[in-house]
C-alpha cells in the first residue's frame, strides 16, 4: 500500500523558480559526516597518500602502528603537499624541508632551526579518522562534532553469512544525480540489456526530514539477462521467477538497497554507498560501495559465481554512470537544471538533498577542477576476494 508523505509543491514544469538559489546541483555536500577517502588497503603500513573532500587536499599516513593520521595536504613553510613525505614511527615528514609532523597536526621537529631562535609555525590542520569496513573515513566538517556525529551501521559486513564486494569509483557528475538514480527504479530500461524485461512498481514510499525510503516489487519479464543478474536475485541458483522486494534509502548522505525474495524474508544482498565530492564545485565525485551477499547454502558456489556476480554489478555501474554523467554534461551546457520531474519520490529527495546541504564555496584559492591533480584518485581500486 503506497504511503503519502507531505510533499513540497514545485512549479508544474519541474524547473526551479530561482535557479541560483534553488539548484540542487549547485548545493554541496554538508561536512559534518562520516565520509570515505580511501579503501584501507592503498594506505599501507608507513606510507602517506593524498585524499581529498570537495576539493580540500588531505595527506593520509599510516604509522608504524598500524593508525590512520590525515592531515591538511601542505607544509606549513613552503605549502608543499605533506602527502609527499615520509612517515617515521607515528609522524610525517615533510619530503623537502623534513619538518616533521604529529597526527594532531603539530610540528615535532624542524632540524635546522637554532635552539632559543624563534618559534615554530603551529602546524596543520588535522580530520578526525575512523578505519572501518576496508575504508579509511574522515570527518571533514566542525571536529567537535565527529564524536557525537552517528558513524554508519553495517550489521551484513563481517557477517558469517555475507561476503562483501568493495567498489571504488569516481563518477563525473554532482552526487544529486546518483541519489536520484539509485532511487529512482523506473530506469530499468536502461538496464534492459543486463536485467531482462524486469517490470518495477512502486509500493510505497515515506519522506522524512533527512531520508526518504522507496519499496519496489522486482517481478522478473523475462528476455535474456546477465547470468551474475540471476545469481543475486530470487532466481537464485535455481533459476525460478518469484519476485524480489527491493528497498532503496536515502539517509543523508548514505544510501542503502536492500532485495530481499519475496517468499524468504532474508536479504539476498545489501548495498551501501556514499557519493564523496572531489572538486571543489563538486561536479565531480568519488562512489565508495560495499555489496554484501548472502552466502547460499552448499560451502563455496558463491566464491564459484563470484566473478559473475562482479562482471554484473559492474555492467550496471557502467550503464547508470554513463546516463549520470549525461546529465552533468546538460546541466555544464545549459547553465541550470532544465529537468521536468515528475516522479513524487525524487522530488522528495531533491528536497531532502537540498535542505541538508550548504551552499558549494567559491574554489578561488585552491583547486577547484577535475584536472588538479590532488583531486583525481590514484587508481580505481578492486574489491578484495
Amino acid at each position: 500500500m503506497a504511503v503519502e508523505p507531505a510533499r513540497t509543491e514545485y512549479p508544474p514544469t519541474g524547473r526551479a523558480v530561482d535557479a541560483e538559489a534553488a539548484d540542487l546541483r549547485r548545493t554541496g555536500l554538508h561536512p559534518d559526516f562520516w565520509y570515505p577517502v580511501a579503501v584501507s588497503r592503498s594506505v599501507p603500513r608507513n606510507s602517506a597518500r593524498a585524499a581529498v573532500f570537495a576539493g580540500e587536499r588531505m595527506a593520509l599516513y599510516r604509522g608504524a602502528s598500524g593508525t590512520v593520521y590525515a592531515l591538511e595536504d601542505r607544509c606549513a613553510h613552503r605549502q608543499v603537499p605533506l602527502s609527499m613525505g615520509v612517515v617515521e614511527g607515528e609522524a610525517l615528514r615533510c619530503c623537502y624541508h623534513a619538518w616533521a609532523y604529529r597526527g594532531n597536526g603539530r610540528i615535532s621537529q624542524i632540524p635546522y632551526l637554532p635552539k632559543g631562535v624563534g618559534r615554530p609555525p603551529r602546524g596543520v590542520r588535522s580530520y578526525p579518522v575512523r578505519e572501518a569496513y576496508g575504508l579509511v573515513f574522515v570527518f571533514p566538517g566542525d571536529p567537535d562534532k565527529a564524536d557525537r556525529t552517528p558513524f554508519p551501521h553495517l550489521p551484513e559486513f563481517g557477517s558469517p553469512r555475507y561476503r562483501t564486494m568493495t567498489f571504488s569509483r569516481t563518477v563525473r557528475c554532482h552526487y544529486s544525480f546518483m541519489h536520484e538514480n539509485l532511487l529512482d527504479m523506473n530506469h530499468q530500461f536502461l538496464h534492459r540489456g543486463v536485467l531482462g524485461r524486469i517490470r518495477p512498481e512502486l509500493l510505497g514510499y515515506e519522506t522524512g526530514p533527512r531520508s526518504v525510503e522507496a519499496r519496489y516489487l522486482f517481478v522478473p519479464g523475462g528476455g535474456r539477462k546477465d547470468r551474475g543478474a540471476g545469481l543475486l536475485s530470487a532466481e537464485g541458483l535455481g533459476g525460478g521467477r518469484d519476485p524480489d522486494l527491493i528497498t532503496v534509502r536515502t539517509e543523508y548522505p548514505y544510501q542503502t538497497l536492500r532485495a530481499v525474495p519475496e517468499k524468504t524474508g532474508r536479504p539476498a544482498f545489501s548495498l551501501w554507498v556514499v557519493y564523496v565530492p572531489v572538486d571543489a564545485e563538486q561536479r565531480t565525485h568519488h562512489a565508495y560501495g560495499l555489496l554484501m551477499i548472502a552466502k547460499p547454502p552448499v560451502p563455496g558456489v558463491l566464491r564459484l559465481a563470484w566473478p559473475l556476480i562482479r562482471r554484473f554489478a559492474e555492467r550496471v555501474f557502467a550503464e547508470d554512470r554513463m546516463a549520470v554523467e549525461a546529465e552533468q554534461r546538460a546541466w555544464d551546457e545549459q547553465g541550470a537544471d532544465w529537468n521536468h520531474e515528475i516522479f513524487p519520490v525524487i522530488l522528495d529527495v531533491r528536497e531532502v538533498l537540498r535542505r541538508n546541504g550548504v551552499p558549494i564555496r567559491p574554489a578561488s584559492g585552491r583547486c577547484g577542477t577535475a584536472a588538479c591533480p590532488a583531486t583525481e584518485p590514484p587508481g580505481e581500486h578492486q574489491p578484495p576476494g
